[in-house]
């Protein structure tokens, strides 16, 4: 007998809308009530695969022989038409847009700054970084600014110039387009913009080898463009993915993992009192912020998971909120609790394209939420959290636009 697949009106819609800045749609959470995995409903009409169970979602992750990351399926699963301008960009082009063994070959250039010895290196700086700027927040005996754009934005852009050898006076030559990418009709003027200011940065470093602002570029220059295992545009799309990937990411992460333990003044409070749970807290908003709705997959051979097929050609989508509240991950998952013990969240993805500045992230984090408390204990949100300006309802990466706050 042949069973008809569901019709497309009893599935879900997804992405999901969040209902809090800071925490995944209690909808999306649910869906991995029913089971570990179920097909949800895009934007463009299209199905894919929700994986929302830890161990599943690990075992597709780790499968990089049958499961492709490359955007270009014709069943890859994109979220909304933001997704398609940043794909037909050329950003994905690069590490979280290819396979091996182009994957493989990338991933090994850029992975010398990033080992634990290395990031630990970075510490002085990044504290040096994040007092500079809550210095300049705190100047003139101000109470009052934004948390966005005066700290949670330039901190790790200032530390991926320094880790990337970005001169961080050419900020706003990086930073303006860097923003725009990920905006619909913005995204080819921005990746124009932030393409050409790479190239200019890369071809003057070769002229001038060891002198300005020295970094990974300037390694990947000497050591792999001048060997001929990279190319030119291959070297400034890496370069622009990680100077993207490396900012706006921990900077959604400081603004509403600061909004988070503002939203739960008992979590502010229990960090205030004790700042040495910051490494807790951090886990625990990476955890409960699951700043990615989903890693977008596609099946290449068929694959039997847990009794269900995911047949060849499908798109899959990994959820990341599925798998850091399933309680396999998190006892009592809905409960935000900075006392949790440690435990590596979900967010930074698995297998082998689990992010490659995660030990980096991580310390950038705990030196600005550590900072945060002790030099701000009285900090407070300005706007009710409904007023706060987000995108709460386009599935992209979860962000602040604006966080006004006083201290």
């Amino acid at each position: 007998m042949t069973i008809s697949p569901p019709d497309l009106a009893d599935l879900p819609d997804f992405p999901i809308p969040r209902e809090c800045p800071y925490r995944p749609s209690a909808q999306h959470v649910g869906l991995g009530e029913t089971g570990p995995m179920t097909k949800v409903k895009l934007y463009n009409g299209r199905t894919a695969w929700l994986v929302t169970g830890a161990a599943q979602a690990r075992a597709v992750l780790s499968d990089y022989r049958r499961v492709s990351i490359r955007p270009y399926h014709g069943n890859y699963p994109l979220l909304n038409e933001e997704f398609e301008k940043v794909v037909d960009s050329g950003y994905a082009d690069v590490l979280f847009g290819v396979d091996p063994p182009e994957h493989t070959r990338q991933r090994s250039m850029i992975m010398p700054p990033f080992t634990v010895r290395k990031t630990a290196l970075l510490r002085g700086d990044i504290q040096r970084i994040v007092d500079e700027k809550l210095d300049a927040m705190m100047a003139n005996g101000s109470r009052s600014g934004d948390l966005v754009t005066q700290f949670a934005q330039p901190v790790p852009s200032m530390v991926m110039s320094l880790l990337l050898g970005v001169p961080y006076e050419d900020h706003e030559e990086f930073e303006t387009p860097a923003h725009k990418l990920f905006i619909p009709e913005l995204a080819d003027e921005a990746t124009t913009e932030l393409g050409a200011y790479l190239k200019k940065l890369i071809e003057k470093k070769e002229k001038n080898p060891g002198k300005g602002t020295t970094g990974l570029i300037d390694l990947l220059i000497t050591e792999h463009l001048h060997e001929g295992e990279v190319t030119r545009l291959e070297l400034v799309h890496i370069a622009m993915a990680m100077l993207v990937a490396g900012t706006d990411t921990t900077t959604n992460v400081i603004s509403l993992g600061t909004l988070a333990l503002l939203d739960n003044p008992e979590q502010w409070e229990a960090l205030r009192a004790d700042p040495g749970l910051v490494p807790q807290a951090v886990e625990e908003i990476l955890r409960y912020v699951s700043l990615v709705e989903a890693f977008a997959r596609v099946a290449v051979e068929d694959i039997d998971l847990g009794g269900q097929v995911i047949k060849a050609g499908e798109g899959i989508l990994i959820s990341c909120a599925g798998v850091n509240f399933d309680p396999a991950s998190a006892a009592e998952p809905n409960t935000f609790d900075i006392r949790r013990p440690a435990k590596p969240s979900f967010s930074f993805s698995h297998g082998i394209h689990r992010c490659p500045g995660d030990n980096l992230a991580r310390l950038e984090l705990e030196i600005a939420f550590k900072s945060l408390v002790e030099r701000m204990p009285n900090l407070r949100s300005a706007l009710p959290i409904d007023e706060l300006p987000s995108n709460n309802n386009d599935g992209t990466l979860q962000r602040l636009f604006e966080f006004p706050v006083t201290w």
